[in-house]
């Protein structure tokens, strides 16, 4: 499918199509007449990358991710996998997060809180 058909399925703009294919996440082939031709599974794919994006997985990690998720023989058990591998991630991150807000509040009201300890 063309990358007009492909921007509507998905529900975002060829715009974006183009950054992923720049970027490794969708392949496309070149028709003779230069347009890009799409598989019908790039959609469901599409799909896959919006909703790891608003579950917090970056794009490079997507990517990273995504040959391991298609050639997994439990597709299911290989994303818990992950999800487990971000929730330690996201509890690392918040655990550094706690310190520095206890660091800033340690700091208010001492005058001059960019003075070391």
């Amino acid at each position: 499918m063309r990358i007009g058909e492909l921007a509507a399925q998905a529900g975002m703009t060829k715009d974006t199509i183009r950054f992923y294919e720049k970027v490794g996440l969708v392949a496309g082939h070149r028709l003779a007449n230069g347009y890009r031709d799409f598989p019908p599974e790039t959609v469901v794919w599409l799909h896959y990358v919006r909703t790891a994006q608003k579950l917090g997985f970056s794009l490079a990690e997507i990517a990273r991710h995504g040959e391991d998720l298609r050639d997994a023989p439990d597709s299911a058990q290989a994303l818990s996998t992950l999800f487990e591998e971000k929730i330690q991630v996201i509890d690392e991150r918040m655990a550094e997060l706690g310190a520095l807000r206890a660091e800033l509040t340690a700091r208010v009201g001492t005058g001059c809180p960019l003075r070391a300890n």
